[in-house]
This record gives structure tokens, C-alpha cells and sequence, in this order.
């Protein structure tokens, strides 16, 4: 996944719309930004938006954020969309490894009780929303093998720790905001799961968004979340590997393969190692997303 578009899930005309956006996935979102007074009503224009277009084979991925655990909200979520076979559920304000472990549990009573083969719904985490969570983001490998992807974010974070702002007049994140993206970036490779920049609000500026994603993407992100449709198409421009790095990718593979026990490969004059060899494995694994 290189974007995935939050909408917010009391709107049927803003979900329909998502489905124009080229958005690789779109977060049916039941949390923040649906009021108190919508959550019912949120829940069952998501499972009506599941059930209309789950089954339609040229989609995008479908996922829901439900509300946190710690909310009373979560189990209500989740017994009104699972039996609809979102792709994934994406957790919000998640302390570690162990609510993985808990919502894995609730996923696969409701999947048994809807007939859907265990591990159909995966998990994607928002990581980095709390001080305590950014101490365990090392506690998420292992955790279920539904959990594919892992996130963070900076404004829930902000508010724990009582930070004035998350980003310096340029535009970039701060550096208790740096750490935790870091963090993020590590517990999801430990992990063996995607990890996924978060947003860049300032949805008209493209420029801005733009040096996010190419930083991102620099630093070992893969993809990038988004508030807005005109976000889509950038972050998608930066997280799709060039067709230069794609035949280079292909050319470290196949040297390798040519010399299978060597630890280091000549092209053209430069050296290439087993790492750049595991970096063009992932590259190309990522243009199936």
C-alpha cells in the first residue's frame, strides 16, 4: 500500500467518493473524526459501504479504524463491520504488543461466528499515539499474524505529552516527533510488517507533502497516510519505485543469482553487497503492494 485515504464513515458521498481517488486503501474511519452522537449510525454506513463493494474485484483496499480499546466502543465496531470482511482493522492508540494479542482474539470470535476463515481481517497498528506506547514499539513481532502494518501519529502523541506544537516553523516534525517516527520505522521492520508514514495536515500544501513523502520514502517507509483526496496522487507518485530503480533492483537480483555464494557482486564497476541485495528483494515485492 502506498496511500491509504482516511474517510470519515458517517458519510456515504465522501466514502463513494474515495473510491475515485486512487487511493491503494481507504480507512473507513469510525474514530476521530466521527462525533459521539454518529458512532451508531457511522457503523452501519460502514457495513452497507463493505457489503456494497468488498466483493467488486477492481477496489481498493477497505479497512476501518475502530475507536480504542480502552473506549468501550471497540467490541461495537467490530461486531458491525467484521461480518462484512473488511481487509484489515486499523487500531488507534495502541500501548504495545498485547492489544494486538487482544484485538486478534476479538477477530477471530467474530470471524468463526460470520463463517469467514480465520485471519481473513488484518491488523494495522497506530503505534506512537501515547509517551508509554512509544517505549514498546518493540513488542509488536510476533504479536498475530494478522498484524500488517504498523503507523504513528503525532497529534494524540502531542497532547499526552503536553508539547506546545509537533513540527518547527519549516514545516518538519519536531524531535520528540522524530523519535517516535523513527521508533515507528524500527518496531516495523523488527516486526516483519509495513510501516506507513503518518499524515502531513496541511492538505494545500503539495510541496510540503511532497518533501514528507520523498523523506519518508528516503528513510525506509513505504507508503503514507492521508486526510485528504488531492493528497493521493503525490504521496502515490513518490511511493511507486522508478522504473531506474526497478532495472537496478532486477540487475542486483540477478546478479546474485548468477553467483550465489558470493557475499559481494561487481556491476559495473561498483560493489554490491548482500544488503543491497535484501533492499532490491524488497523493492521489487512492494510493486505487487
Amino acid at each position: 500500500m502506498r496511500s491509504m485515504l482516511f474517510v470519515p464513515a458517517d458519510s456515504e458521498k465522501k466514502l463513494g467518493k474515495g473510491l475515485e481517488t486512487g487511493a491503494d486503501a481507504l480507512i473507513l474511519d469510525l474514530e476521530d473524526s466521527v462525533a459521539a452522537a454518529n458512532k451508531a449510525g457511522a457503523r452501519a454506513t460502514a457495513r452497507a459501504f463493505l457489503e456494497a463493494h468488498v466483493p467488486s474485484a477492481d477496489r481498493p483496499l477497505l479497512m476501518v479504524r475502530v475507536n480504542a480499546l480502552d473506549t468501550g466502543l471497540t467490541d461495537d465496531d467490530l461486531q458491525a463491520v467484521v461480518a462484512a470482511k473488511p481487509d484489515a482493522i486499523m487500531l488507534p492508540k495502541a500501548e504495545s504488543g498485547a492489544d494486538v494479542v487482544h484485538l486478534d482474539a476479538k477477530l477471530n470470535a467474530l470471524e468463526a461466528l460470520a463463517g469467514i476463515p480465520e485471519g481473513h481481517v488484518k491488523i494495522v497498528v497506530v503505534a506512537t499515539e501515547t509517551a508509554r506506547a512509544v517505549f514498546n514499539l518493540g513488542s509488536y513481532q510476533g504479536a498475530s499474524p494478522r498484524l500488517s502494518g504498523l503507523t504513528w501519529g503525532a497529534e494524540d502523541l502531542s497532547a499526552d505529552i503536553g508539547s506546545e506544537t509537533n513540527r518547527a516553523s519549516d514545516g518538519r516534525h519536531t524531535e520528540p516527533f522524530r523519535i517516535a517516527r523513527s521508533l515507528c520505522l524500527f518496531g516495523a521492520v523488527a516486526a516483519g510488517v509495513q510501516p506507513i508514514d503518518t499524515v502531513f495536515p496541511a492538505f494545500r500544501d503539495s510541496e510540503g507533502l511532497r518533501r514528507e513523502c520523498e523523506e519518508a520514502r528516503r528513510d525506509g517507509f513505504t507508503g503514507k497516510m492521508a486526510i485528504h483526496p488531492a493528497q493521493v496522487a503525490v504521496i502515490n507518485e513518490v511511493f511507486t519505485p522508478s522504473a531506474e530503480a526497478v532495472a537496478e533492483a532486477h540487475r542486483v537480483i540477478a546478479a546474485f543469482a548468477a553467483n550465489p555464494s558470493a557475499g559481494v557482486v561487481n556491476l559495473d564497476g561498483e560493489m554490491f553487497d548482500r544488503p543491497h541485495l535484501t533492499r532490491a528483494e524488497r523493492l521489487i515485492a512492494r510493486l505487487g503492494r
